[in-house]
């Protein structure tokens, strides 16, 4: 090992051996030897040291002209210059640093949970969930959703046909556009130029519209009649209206 590098490091660093031999938590006989090269230290110790000089463990031992390698350079250029100057060396400031970024992190009282990230999409007229009703296709405003739900309009249900489904009148469900769905799966269906919500059964030529209420009954259409019947999306989500 260059014992002059690491007794160069030091002289720079302005303290004595004996107060290097303090810092590092090592016998000052122990750190002298290092220094004058009659003693070898441990690959442990040679990182310790690096760290402490700021510096890379090849170039202590020779194998580098190089103060600072481009790992150890780009771990110094992480840490804040006002906690790099204070700690002296990288191993003390990587641990101010870490104390630093976790007190950054906001702390979440117990029983909340973070919003979701939002987005907005346009509410777009009413949709029926009783008897059908003349759906306007203007916006009438933008909603927030989250992020994560993946739907392309929302629309106000009114009536209670859907109450078994957990479909309220006046909750806002989210449509996702797509011209068919599964069977059983719920979606916005625009019949004549008017629009519902349902769910929806497919029997060989023929098309049930089922409500989720019993006191309603289902509507279905066959041959010709299905030429009226078009799906407009599938209810992804809904959010409750409270009032």
């Amino acid at each position: 090992m260059r014992m002059n590098r690491i007794s160069e490091l030091r002289a720079e660093k302005g303290i004595s051996m004996k107060e290097a031999a303090r810092l590092l938590n090592m016998p000052y006989t122990t750190y002298v030897n290092y220094e004058k090269g009659t003693r070898e230290p441990n690959s442990e110790t040679l990182i310790a040291l690096a760290n402490f000089y700021n510096t890379s463990v090849d170039y202590l031992i020779g194998k580098s002209s190089d103060r600072i390698d481009e790992k150890t350079l780009d771990t110094v250029n992480s840490i804040d210059q006002d906690i790099l100057e204070y700690a002296g060396n990288i191993k003390d400031a990587l641990t101010l640093q870490a104390m630093r970024e976790n007190n950054k992190k906001p702390t979440i009282p117990p029983g909340f949970e973070p919003m979701p990230k939002m987005k907005k999409i346009p509410l777009i007229g009413s949709i029926a969930c009783g008897e059908p009703i003349t759906a306007e296709q203007n916006i009438e405003k933008m909603v927030d959703v989250p992020e994560n739900i993946r739907c392309d309009f929302s629309l106000t249900c009114h009536g209670d046909s859907m109450v078994d489904a957990g479909i309220h009148d006046k909750d806002v469900v989210y449509i996702r556009i797509q011209p068919e769905v599964e069977n059983g799966e719920i979606a916005a269906v625009r019949i004549e130029g008017e629009a519902t919500l349902k769910r929806v059964y497919y029997n060989s030529d023929t098309l049930t519209l089922m409500p989720a209420n019993p006191a309603y009954a289902p509507m279905v259409y066959t041959g010709s009649q299905l030429e009226e019947v078009h799906i407009e999306g599938k209810a992804v989500g809904w959010t409750h209206w409270v009032g």
